[in-house]
């Protein structure tokens, strides 16, 4: 498993990396790992305010559908045009290539109560 120290962790394995007053926002590959082969991603929230814990959009594995929850409230920017045609970015590169939404963050202290890498990686033990 990788647990980058670049990004913050939520409890429902969601990764939120900052650049600045805006974020990106995927999920962990602890989760990517769990789901098994993604094979679509639906956000229908593009433009659209979204709180922390609210449900943004959803990952379409082959045997089952997840939500994907905000970690921190902001407007989302840009879904990963790339994920339309190569879902399988997630899997191969969940922190990288398999960024899912950019977001532009409206309570950046929202991110204080989220997980570092190692409190995420001692969560899943």
């Amino acid at each position: 498993m990788n647990f980058p120290n670049t990004v913050r962790y939520t409890s429902e394995h969601e990764w939120i990396r900052v650049e600045g007053d805006e974020a990106y926002v995927g999920i962990t590959d602890y989760a990517q790992s769990e789901l098994g082969e993604i094979v679509f991603v639906d956000v229908p929230t593009v433009g659209e305010q979204v709180a922390q814990g609210e449900v943004f959009g959803s990952v379409e594995a082959v045997k089952t559908v997840s939500d994907l929850n905000m970690p921190a409230s902001g407007d989302v920017l840009e879904l990963n045009a790339e994920l339309e045609d190569h879902p399988e970015l997630v899997n191969n590169d969940p922190y990288g290539a398999g960024w899912m939404i950019r977001v532009r963050l409206s309570d950046p202290s929202e991110l204080d109560s989220l997980m570092d890498a190692a409190a995420y990686e001692a969560s899943l033990q």
